[in-house]
C-alpha cells in the first residue's frame, strides 16, 4: 500500500518565476528484505518565504499518507515557461546546496521540452 502512495508522489512540482527550491527524498515502508524503496522529488513555491516553508508543507502532506521524507538541500530555480528555460542554482542556508544535477535530472522528467541549466553562483 505505501509503495502505492510512494509511487503516485508527483516527482516535481514547481511555480513559475524565481522562487525557492528543495530536493527531497521520500521513504517508503521497509521491505522484508531490508530494503527501504525511496525516489527524489523537486519541490519549489514562489509563496515560500524560506527553503523551511516549503519543507513543512511537503513533509506533513505526505506524513498523512504514511511515508517518510528527507531534505537533501535547497537553491533557487528560475523557471520561464514562455522561453522553455529552467535555471537551478545557489543553496539554502538551513539545508545546504542541494544536487542541482540530481534536480536538473528529475525536471526533465516533466519538462523535456525546456533548456536546464545549473549553476553553484548566487543565492
Amino acid at each position: 500500500m505505501v509503495d502505492a502512495k510512494l509511487e503516485a508522489v508527483p516527482l516535481v512540482e514547481i511555480d513559475e518565476g524565481i522562487f525557492k527550491y528543495i530536493l527531497i527524498k521520500v521513504y517508503g515502508k521497509e521491505k522484508a528484505d531490508g530494503s527501504e524503496p525511496s525516489k527524489n522529488i523537486v519541490r519549489g513555491f514562489a509563496r515560500a518565504e524560506w527553503h523551511n516553508d516549503i519543507y513543512e508543507e511537503v513533509s506533513s502532506s505526505l506524513a498523512g499518507l504514511g511515508l517518510e521524507t528527507e531534505c537533501l538541500g535547497g537553491g533557487r530555480i528560475e523557471h520561464r515557461p514562455e522561453q522553455k528555460l529552467i535555471k537551478v542554482y545557489g543553496y539554502s542556508q538551513g539545508y545546504g546546496k542541494a544536487d542541482h544535477q540530481e534536480a536538473r535530472r528529475i525536471l526533465l522528467t516533466k519538462y523535456a521540452d525546456c533548456q536546464i541549466e545549473t549553476s553553484d553562483e548566487g543565492y
